[in-house]
């Protein structure tokens, strides 16, 4: 019987390594220096600015909510600790202009979704003329905060007003004149109005901008299968512009917590502190009586607040999805 020999045992092969200056970590020439340099170089006017307008009022404002803060000279300032944060958690006014807000986001966030949405898959239909539509449903996000704000403060006001001209003389949905802005749920209902109004247009323009990114093809597939408009929009847009929605609701939250100026000049708060929200009640404790340090600590409490609600947003709706 014929045995094959053994196949012979290849000596393993000597692969030369890399050369003594390129062992470890790869030396920096003249020219990786000059390029971090001119890098970092243009990097520090832009990081020096953020630090000045940013990093530092930040960290000043936290140093002030730790204490009795004086803006008295010939009176020290007292250091309290957190005692500013346990009374601000155990102010139930605080908690009042919270829920407010709260109030004021279910409104105007699903207002200014729907209603942007709407006008964004108008306007993607390639309407005519949509490029003067596009300019009026912007118009309002450019105006100024103070007029829009005394604008509607003139429509809602109890006497002469032309909201309530409109439901008691024309349409005559009241027999007498509502105090739009001298109660709590009218108020909010009538500043909800004016953030609806002021920000349809910036909800339109992301909107507009993630549908014409929308995927013709799928949209002519879906047609040839027979799916209406609804079903297209439904199947096709829309998941394809799931992140941006997401985008756009977490921004719309933020802003709805920022809200200021229309409460401020509309309603002042008022009655009686019902229609507070966060940023008028700080500014009253800061500016009204002086509590510096106390406003500067629910200011970190509202950061707080807004922080869990958006983490809570992202968890739930930002799942990965093809898109």
């Amino acid at each position: 019987m014929t045995t094959l020999a053994p196949a012979a045992v290849r000596e393993p092969i000597d692969v030369p390594g890399p050369p003594e200056g390129r062992r470890g970590r790869r030396r920096w020439t003249p020219r990786d220096r000059r390029t971090t340099l001119t890098a970092y170089g243009l990097l520090l006017p832009g990081m020096a600015l953020f630090s000045l307008v940013v990093i530092y009022p930040l960290c000043r404002s936290f140093q002030i909510s730790l204490y009795d803060w004086s803006v008295v000279p010939t009176k020290a300032s007292t250091f309290i600790g957190l005692d500013n944060y346990l009374r601000g958690l155990r102010d139930g006014d605080f908690w009042m202009s919270v829920a407010n807000a709260g109030v004021y986001l279910a409104i105007t966030v699903p207002g200014q979704i729907v209603i942007g949405l709407l006008v964004a898959v108008l306007l993607d239909a390639k309407m005519p003329g949509r490029g003067l539509f596009r300019v009026l449903f912007y118009l309002p996000v450019v105006t100024s905060w103070v007029v829009v704000a005394l604008v509607f403060k003139y429509l809602f006001n109890t006497d002469g007003g032309v909201v309530n001209w409109l439901l008691v003389d024309v349409v005559h949905l009241a027999d007498t004149n509502v105090a739009w802005l001298q109660s709590r749920w009218p108020g909010l209902m009538a500043v909800s109005l004016l953030g609806i109004w002021k920000g349809v247009g910036w909800a339109m323009v992301i909107f507009l901008a993630a549908l014409t990114n929308v995927s013709e093809d799928l949209k002519e597939a879906a047609l040839l299968d027979g799916a209406g408009p609804w079903q297209r929009f439904r199947n096709v847009s829309l998941p394809a512009i799931r992140k941006t929605l997401l985008f756009v609701v977490v921004l719309l939250v933020i802003g709805g917590f920022n809200v200021f100026i229309s409460v401020l000049l509309m309603t002042g708060g008022g009655p009686a502190g019902s229609t507070e929200v966060p940023l008028t009640y700080m500014y009253r404790q800061a500016f009204g009586f002086l509590d510096f340090g106390y406003a500067a600590a629910l200011s970190f409490l509202l950061a707080l607040v807004i922080f869990a609600v958006s983490y809570f947003q992202f968890r739930v709706f930002g799942t990965d999805s093809e898109s």
